[in-house]
Order: C-alpha cells, then structure tokens, then sequence
C-alpha cells in the first residue's frame, strides 16, 4: 500500500523525524524499520534516515500489508523427519512461506506446526512466528527446525549464532567452478532494490563453503555449508563469483531450462548438531527432492 508525502514548511528535519510527524498512529521506531527496509523512497530511490527533507519534496511510503495479530492453526501435511517433545524437524516444500506476513497470511509452515504440534510451540517470536529459529526462502526446499519451548528455543538460537550447527545445501549452479572454495564477503541489502541482497563493504560478515559433487558441461552440483546465515546468502555469495544458483530468477537468469522446478535449485539437504536439551548427536538428512532429481537426469541424458 504506497501513500505519497508532500513536504511543505519543514525544511532541514531528518526524515525519519518528519515522517513520524506525518504518519499518525505510527512510531518512531516502525518509521525507523521502514526506512531501514528500503520502504521509503524519494525520486524512487530508498532513503538514509538522516536524509533532510527539502520544500516540494515527493516521499513515497510502501507501507506492508497487516498481517494477522496471530496466526491460526492450518491441517497441511508436513513430512515429518524428526519430532520430541523440544523439537521438531520438517522438509520443507518448495513453495512453502515459512510464517504469515504480507501477501501470506496463512497456507504457511507456521500454520502447518501449529496445527501438528496442537500449538505447542515457542512463544519468544511471538504469536505470528511461533516455534521458527531459523529460515528457509519460500522457493528453497529441505530441512527446517523448529522449536517447541523456549528453554529449547533459547538454546538452538544460541547454537546458530556460535555456529554449532552445520548446514549443508545441494546447490545446482550454473558454470564450472573449482573443486572447492570458501567465499568471505559481506552481504547487505541491496540499496537499489529492497527485494535483493549483495555484496557490500558494510554489510554483515558472511562466509559460505563449497565443493563439488557431480560436474555437468555447463552445470555444477555442489555441496555448501554456510558458517553465517544471512538472507539470500547462497545465492549472493553464488552469483558474486559468476556461478550463481540454477533456476535463480532474482540473482541468476532464471533459465527456462528449469521452469518446472519452480525457482532456485537449493535444498536445505543436511543439519547436524547436539540436541539442546539432551546433549545427544543430531543428524537429520532430508534426501534429494523430487524436482531436484529430474533436474540433474534431465543434464545427465541431455549432456548439458
């Protein structure tokens, strides 16, 4: 929902500053997430927030959709790879938003475990997100976490963040690259299109590990684990070193070579770590997915 701002006699404010004027009902703060969100544009360009407004100035707001004050239990089949009374993990669909927000209210993997785990589910991201640690991009498929009570929750978010939990990824990308490799680059989000991230000096550290698995003529498979887990990571870090994802309609070509797959080739394959709670070895492995599947015997028969 876009609204148009005019400004008028007060020149030299900050525009986050003016904006929270404008904007009744809304805080300083929520005008601070949207600018910071690349919501706020002039001249259809997002803004700093220290940018001073000018006389006759045009500001252009992308205000996001409401979303549901919480979100409501949904019967969808979830292919359940493993399940306590802590924690639960899925193999997540391609396709599947992981919980409700704008232009996704429900039909989510949210809504799908709150009807599974009859709404026993964390509670510390609140009633929208319960349960959700980690994410998955809506068109990335493979194994997902989540947690049932915060003391779980609590824990795993601690693991992620002290990187002990390992990640693997199937990523099918364009081109030949080497045996193996470490990428080290920065990702932020991309100031000229809010939908997109890249690589940029002050975004935040990311480090993503690749090897390969199975070379195609012009085609990679590849094995990446990612030691951060920033937005769109393997597909930034991917495409930055002109090898990015299959199918990838945002930061590759999106080849129609691999419409039926539906977008990026990238599977959430693998996830080790020790269960928060007991301390035991966890290694949960979701396979190879269907689409994936006829992607690489489509190469292999083609010689492409």
């Amino acid at each position: 929902m876009e609204q148009c701002l005019f400004v008028s006699n007060t020149e030299g404010l900050r525009i986050d500053a003016w904006l929270t004027g404008q904007m009744d009902g809304y805080s300083r703060s929520y005008v601070a997430q949207l600018i910071k969100d690349g919501l706020v544009s002039v001249g259809g360009k997002p803004v700093k927030p220290s940018l001073k407004v000018e006389v006759g100035m045009e500001v252009q707001v992308d205000l996001p959709e409401p979303i549901p004050d919480e979100a409501e239990p949904q019967d969808i089949p979830l292919d359940v790879l493993y399940e306590d009374h802590h924690l639960i993990a899925i193999n997540k669909p391609k396709g599947m938003v992981v919980h409700p927000g704008a232009g996704n209210h429900d039909g989510t993997l949210v809504n799908a475990l709150l009807h599974h785990c009859q709404g026993r589910l964390s509670d510390i991201r609140g009633v929208v997100r319960p349960g959700i640690v980690h994410r998955l991009d809506k068109d990335t498929s493979g194994v997902i976490i989540s947690a049932k009570d915060n003391p779980t929750h609590e824990a795993l978010s601690q693991m992620f963040a002290e990187r002990q939990v390992h990640k693997h990824y199937l990523a099918l990308v364009c081109g030949r690259t080497e045996d193996s490799g470490r990428i080290e680059e920065p990702i932020g989000r991309d100031p000229r299109n809010r939908l997109k991230y890249g690589v940029f000096p002050d975004g935040r550290q990311a480090i993503t590990l690749y090897t390969v698995v199975e070379r195609f003529n012009k085609y990679t498979l590849l094995d990446v684990e990612i030691l951060t887990g920033r937005t769109h990571q393997i597909r930034v870090h991917m495409s930055h070193i002109g090898h990015p994802v299959a199918g990838d309609p945002l930061y590759g070509k999106g080849d129609k070579l691999f419409a039926k797959a539906g977008g990026q080739l990238l599977h959430a394959k693998h996830i080790e770590f020790d269960h928060p709670i007991t301390g035991e070895p966890m290694a949960i492995d979701s396979g190879v997915p269907g689409y994936m599947e006829e992607a690489l015997k489509m190469l292999r028969e083609r010689g492409l």
